[in-house]
């Protein structure tokens, strides 16, 4: 049995029958002349560098397009080749990523980078198995980078992809569990253009940013309605299935911007491991610890502490930190940043140093005429922009 063969009998296992061949290639013709005719302009698909196209596809993760552009176009003129990243110092990378956040992805790259110089001699690998065994690099990243710049027929399925197939195909599968992935790959195998594998994946990603859109989708106005199961039976808004995402944890914190008589601010790195790791933050206080109820900064409370409130705040951060500290009790602002698990409610406030009395958690002292070349994340850039009430980043 061919393994077209074999896929075929595994897709129709969960209720998904493929076209024929004739069709298929029908398929393929009308996609590619729709691409050809009207695909986007992308500073990385002017290249078939697998560094850059590399590059470009993990800063595109949780990334829209148009904010990925400038970040591509400065990193690859800082750091233009393999060797450069593998060499890159932390605070470079992180200055090159500041704002696009999951800064584990520019770490894993680094370490990428390093196994390519280690173990291929400097030269990106071509094949599929020993792109997908670098850091940080999944099953997409690996099949969108060997279609692209090698030419490989890898199937490259993202949501995008997931939700154009699900409309094609009515498929009534899950595309949340990782389970469905690997029935749509299997699906895209099958569909895949051998002569143009890269821009085939590319041609069913555009469809699903600028067309078959979660939102606002018109299935009149696809290139492939012809083909679209979901359009001819009028059922297109049941698809994709996906069941409903998991609720948001929510933490409250009160932000300090502690300044010292050097009119520098102090800084906490975050550990090595979770949120904004090994990032620089503002020094943050659990509202919880506040009452035994857990002071909401975001439920209506008013804009400053009770006398034991900011004597519980004074006294936290001589404890933690082995800091006495003036507390300024006027609310600067509130923000909330929210992750893709987790939300942050912050309120923000001011403190003056006024003594230090004992070792605590180490704390990092940076002027503000030095923030320009510091990599700060987004939440600690918003909460400087409320305490300064200008912008210097």
């Amino acid at each position: 049995m061919t393994n077209c063969m074999k896929n075929k009998d595994v897709l129709k296992e969960k209720g998904i029958i493929m076209w024929n061949e004739d069709k298929i290639e029908a398929f393929r013709k009308t996609l590619l002349d729709w691409y050809d005719a009207n695909k986007r302009d992308l500073p990385w698909r002017r290249t078939s560098n697998p560094y850059y196209i590399w590059i470009s596809e993990i800063m595109l993760q949780q990334t829209q397009v148009d904010t990925v552009i400038p970040y591509y176009e400065r990193f690859i003129d800082t750091l233009p080749e393999i060797s450069d990243l593998a060499e890159a110092s932390e605070d470079t990378l992180l200055k090159l990523w500041e704002g696009l956040g999951y800064y584990s992805r520019v770490r894993n790259m680094k370490i990428a980078a390093g196994q390519i110089m280690t173990d291929h001699n400097g030269i990106f690998p071509e094949e599929y198995d020993a792109i997908k065994s670098l850091k940080g690099i999944g099953p997409y990243t690996a099949g969108a980078v060997s279609s692209i710049a090698f030419n490989q027929p890898q199937p490259a399925v993202d949501g995008n992809v997931m939700r154009v197939l699900s409309r094609l195909f009515e498929i009534e599968l899950d595309i949340g569990k990782a389970s469905s992935r690997k029935v749509f790959e299997e699906m895209i195998r099958l569909l895949i253009d051998k002569n143009r594998p890269g821009d085939f994946n590319q041609a069913l990603m555009d469809l699903g940013a600028t067309i078959c859109t979660p939102r606002n989708y018109k299935p009149e106005m696809s290139p492939v309605k012809d083909f679209n199961a979901s359009y001819l039976n009028e059922t297109w808004t049941r698809y994709p299935v996906k069941a409903g995402k998991k609720k948001v944890r929510e933490e409250s914190h009160i932000v300090l911007a502690v300044s010292n008589d050097n009119g520098e601010y102090l800084f906490q790195k975050r550990a090595s491991e979770g949120v904004l790791s090994g990032m620089w933050t503002f020094l943050m206080i659990p509202a919880d610890i506040l009452d035994e109820d857990g002071w909401k900064s975001f439920g209506g409370s008013s804009e400053s502490f009770t006398k034991i409130q900011s004597e519980i705040i004074v006294d936290y951060i001589r404890k933690e930190y082995g800091l006495i500290i003036a507390f300024d009790n006027i609310l600067k602002g509130t923000y909330t940043h929210v992750f893709s698990h987790l939300k942050w409610n912050l309120s923000i406030y001011e403190a003056k140093v006024i003594k230090e009395i004992a070792l605590g958690q180490t704390l990092y002292p940076i002027h503000p005429d030095d923030f320009p070349e510091t990599a700060f994340p987004v939440p600690t850039q918003k909460v400087w922009n409320l305490v300064n009430a200008i912008t210097l980043f």
